[in-house]
């Protein structure tokens, strides 16, 4: 059971704690790549660089020969990318382009440990981050105690690339979770593991340039909890000691800005001190070829880099969204489902670009404040699949990347609403993975992997705007609702973002009809609680679809619809809280600021019907 307690909720639009490419970058800045001609060559770009153009060296990734630099005064980038890209040295430069979360236009629903843990000791349903079945019950009994690699010496440690962690949540503090870096002394000021970083005991914090980790938005430690749940059952006590790690990269601040120097720090800070996976939670449309090789850096370490596809609807096949859509052999492009299976209304996809389904919708997990709460997007289906490599790693720990992913592909459920939808056709299957992982012979090696650039898809001085690339979908609550005899109902899915209605309402008589509704019949699946309602829907707009059928619903119970275009040939699924409507003398669900891409769907099933 994912979701409990209070059913009284509306589905709001909000983001996907994630970063997506902007058209801006960060004034000053650039990152070098060299080419391979030795480290002497190297040593003397650097030099010329600091000396003869006044460069300030503010970072090296030595291992991918790629530099970070701050330009001297008065040099502008495009002048700076201009004279680099000259230079016989120089395989590529490129601005630090920022990295920005969609705005934030809701609140997610919340749940106090102590709320949790209540239900949980009363009843007899297990309480789960998601009420989509993909095995974690095998996870957590085939790996316990005694179990293959249960009690490894050396847990997997998972990266959390994102907007940091609350590291003294009970959750994390009950299973022992969060990463210890063994080589460093906290508080002494001191690099003890000569690794770069001073006092970085449990991670690091990109932002402040710090090792002092928090999460001023909430995201990160969302994702944290989804990744523990593939490990264990978060939501009960007591609580066990976790078989993986947590390691919390902050490079997102509380505003959800970011910098491609900055993420690339975190993908090599992650791989360079242990992590074998890492999830990824954010992206963008615009190609970076310095992120291309950090994610590359990761496959030629053996890791695992779980990304989200991206929450535009869009089909990544023919707009790519990065760090998802990079061709490196361990990349896992990750697309969210709903509790039918099909996929979510606000997911990217692609046949041959994005590899699987996950669940994503009202996922139920941490969040700051020791408190729980429910969100949707692929950021929740992200760690999903990031959890359940991790436990695969517990089961296999020298199983490496590629073999990793490819288990994943093959041991996925398939569905066939995700064909052509995704490139396995399938949703994730945790308990498949886990016991197919235990049981294989381990590849001791993977196929060879060389980085083919991609021409510049933005310029300096103008580059396409790529906001929300990535999105989440959460939860607001509302009253509990009691509950009302079997009634007729007549279902008005009010599409429109409240912002939107509001000035409709200034600019429209209250009489006026504010869109055109057409003839349809179409089907209509309305899931309430365990029970899936059939129905049709008579007429639709940009306002909302009527349908009737009976059920047991309560005034602000929640309810999630999955309603067939007139052709049949796709369908969208989308959640609300029951209403009245005293002016129709009629029930009906609210969607307040529903998806933009839900709405392109109906205006675009529209556009043949007949009006009514």
């Amino acid at each position: 059971m994912a979701f409990i307690g209070r059913v009284g909720m509306y589905v709001i639009l909000a983001t996907l704690g994630c970063g997506a490419w902007a058209q801006d970058y960060k004034p000053g800045e650039v990152i070098v790549k060299l080419k391979n001609k030795g480290a002497m060559s190297s040593y003397a770009f650097l030099g010329k660089a600091q000396t003869d153009k006044q460069m300030t060296l503010k970072e090296s990734y030595g291992k991918m020969n790629m530099h970070h630099f701050a330009l001297g005064k008065g040099t502008s980038v495009s002048q700076a990318i201009h004279d680099l890209s000259q230079d016989p040295d120089v395989e590529f430069v490129e601005p630090n382009y920022y990295l920005h979360k969609s705005d934030d236009t809701g609140i997610q629903e919340r749940f106090s440990m102590a709320e949790i843990e209540e239900y949980a000791a009363s009843s007899q349903e297990k309480i789960l981050a998601t009420d989509s079945n993909i095995g974690l019950d095998y996870a957590w009994q085939s790996l316990s105690g005694g179990g293959v690699g249960a009690l490894a010496a050396n847990p997997p440690v998972v990266a959390v690339i994102d907007t940091g962690l609350q590291i003294d949540h009970t959750v994390i503090t009950d299973t022992s979770a969060l990463w210890v870096n063994s080589g460093e002394i906290a508080g002494n000021g001191i690099d003890d593991d000569g690794n770069g970083y001073i006092d970085d005991v449990n991670g690091w914090n990109f932002v402040t340039n710090s090792g002092t980790i928090y999460d001023d938005d909430g995201h990160g430690t969302h994702v944290t909890g989804i990744i523990l749940s593939v490990d264990q059952n978060i939501f009960t006590t007591p609580r066990t000691t976790a078989k993986i790690r947590i390691m919390p990269l902050k490079f997102l601040d509380g505003s959800g800005i970011g910098t491609t120097s900055d993420a690339i720090s975190a993908i090599y800070y992650a791989v360079n001190n242990g992590a074998v996976v890492l999830n990824n939670s954010w992206g963008g449309t615009g190609y970076s070829a310095a992120l291309h090789d950090a994610v590359a850096y990761t496959y030629s370490k053996g890791a695992s880099f779980v990304a989200a596809a991206g929450n535009s609807a869009n089909n990544n096949d023919s707009v790519p969204l990065y760090p998802a859509s990079y061709d490196v052999p361990n990349v896992i492009s990750v697309a969210a489902t709903g509790s039918s299976n099909y996929l979510a209304s606000f997911s990217n996809y692609g046949a041959t670009s994005v590899d699987l389904g996950s669940p994503g919708t009202y996922i139920l997990s941490t969040i700051p404040t020791n408190s729980f709460g429910t969100s949707s997007g692929t950021s929740m289906a992200t760690p999903f699949v990031a959890g359940t490599i991790a436990q695969m790693k517990v089961a296999s720990p020298n199983m490496l990347g590629y073999q990793l992913k490819s288990i994943v592909l093959d041991q996925i459920q398939t569905y066939s609403q995700l064909s052509g939808k995704v490139y396995t056709s399938g949703k994730l299957n945790t308990a498949n993975a886990v016991s197919s992982a235990g049981g294989a012979a381990v590849d001791s090696s993977q196929p060879a992997y060389t980085v083919s650039y991609q021409s510049a898809s933005r310029s300096v001085a103008s580059e396409n705007a790529a906001m929300g690339g990535c999105g989440t979908v959460a939860k607001l609550s509302g009253s509990t609702g009691v509950p009302i005899s079997q009634i007729l109902v007549a279902i008005g899915l009010l599409l429109l973002p409240l912002v939107a209605y509001a000035i409709r309402g200034v600019l429209y008589p209250q009489s006026r009809r504010r869109h055109e509704r057409y003839k349809i019949d179409s089907e209509v699946r309305i899931s309430v609680g365990d029970r899936e309602l059939v129905g049709s829907v008579s007429s639709i707009s940009l306002g909302g679809a009527q349908v009737n059928t009976a059920a047991l619903l309560e005034d602000g119970g929640m309810v999630t619809m999955l309603i067939e275009s007139p052709d049949g040939s796709e369908k969208i699924e989308v959640g609300g809280r029951v209403v009245w409507s005293e002016a129709n003398k009629a029930y009906g669900v609210a969607f307040d600021q529903a998806p933009q891409s839900a709405l392109q769907r109906i205006t675009d099933w529209t556009r043949n019907l007949q009006k009514v």
